[in-house]
């Protein structure tokens, strides 16, 4: 088994699916948390020491998080000099490093029927994860202004979102799950970016009963429910 080690702010964002695959998979990783605050300065680090104090690595042997020393990635980072193209989630996997969200969530379900069990169904899988992140990559989450930020939040989230529900609503149908006849990570991927959007908007599936009990089918996987009860608790 590879030993997996994956970096990311603390909070689900980005990183949250591939945190779903690995507990649903039962694949033991650990998880680096940093703040926000100190990701400009870790970008441009060059002192491991300092990388040392502000990364907050977790290991998931067990529900408690604890802190304890990372040598090795730090090893990894400064013999690459740089993360890949500058960004974060990053998964190291024996050394190297992986990076964009997505394309290490199919590394990891790859082969299993999480991707989907025939190739007709992987392609659907992924083409509803793509619709669901084009979608939530459309938010301006790095917006400094408040006041625009907050118009183009609440645009996508009462012009643009009703028609994306609609059009999900119609594709799950009387489905229990959004392909094929088992869960998949477009299940869960609906689950993590809704899970967000309700923060944002919290009545916004009143009128999507179907989409609100494919998120309780997902929560209530017993995998996936142990990792929703010990995760740190955040925002987003």
């Amino acid at each position: 088994m590879p030993n997996y080690k994956l970096m990311y702010f603390n909070m689900r964002g980005r990183a949250e699916i591939i945190r779903y695959i690995f507990a649903y998979l039962d694949i033991k990783y650990e998880d680096h948390r940093i703040e926000e605050a100190d990701w400009p300065e870790i970008k441009s680090m060059q002192n491991h020491q300092l990388l040392v104090q502000i990364l907050q690595p977790c290991s998931l042997d067990s529900p408690v998080f604890h802190h304890k020393p990372i040598i090795l990635f730090i090893q990894t980072y400064m013999e690459q000099h740089t993360l890949p193209f500058g960004k974060i989630p990053v998964l190291e996997v024996d050394g190297l490093l992986l990076h964009q969200s997505l394309a290490i969530a199919r590394y990891l379900t790859k082969n299993t029927d999480l991707a989907g069990k025939t190739a007709m169904e992987q392609c659907q899988a992924d083409a509803l994860v793509d619709t669901l992140d084009d979608f939530m990559s459309c938010f301006p989450w790095a917006e400094k202004k408040q006041e625009v930020k907050n118009e183009m939040f609440n645009k996508l989230l009462t012009r643009e979102a009703p028609h994306l529900l609609q059009s999900l609503g119609t594709y799950l149908g009387d489905k229990e799950w959004f392909i094929g006849n088992s869960v998949t990570w477009a299940d869960f991927y609906w689950d993590i970016c809704s899970t967000t959007l309700l923060v944002l908007k919290p009545d916004l599936l009143d009128s999507h009963p179907s989409l609100q009990t494919l998120r309780k089918k997902v929560q209530a996987i017993p995998a996936i429910a142990a990792w929703i009860q010990q995760r740190p608790q955040t925002r987003l």
